[in-house]
């Protein structure tokens, strides 16, 4: 049976900017954005060790940017898209112009239908 380990509460900004410093990762994240992958599939996908892979997904799991499921023996982890808000709140600060211009824009490439 699997078991749901959930990550914790999203981190301050400052947690989750340290964490996306580093392109090793940004890199893990891509990999597990979209699905679950264990930790030696991950590594698999670097020239780093299998400890400093760990080591990396330590510090993504205490900035709150992925949550781990045991599976068995396994732990298949994956991207915590929530985490991601407390960045984007604090960059929309600084860009709230170019915000609404790319809104603007989507919105306009993108109509929505009449509603009747």
């Amino acid at each position: 049976m699997a078991q749901r380990k959930k990550s914790a509460a999203p981190a301050a900004p400052d947690a989750v900017l340290r964490a996306l410093a580093d392109p090793n990762r940004r890199e893990i994240l891509r990999l597990v954005q979209h699905t679950e992958l264990p930790a030696g599939q991950i590594a698999g996908c670097f020239t780093l060790t299998q400890q400093a892979v760990s080591q990396h997904i330590g510090v993504l799991r205490a900035a709150g940017l992925l949550t781990e499921r045991r599976e068995g023996t396994r732990r298949l982890y994956a991207l915590h898209h929530e985490s991601l808000e407390p960045v984007r709140d604090l960059l929309s600060e600084f860009w709230p112009d170019a915000l609404g211009r790319l809104k603007k824009a989507v919105e306009t490439a993108h109509p929505r239908p009449p509603t009747r």
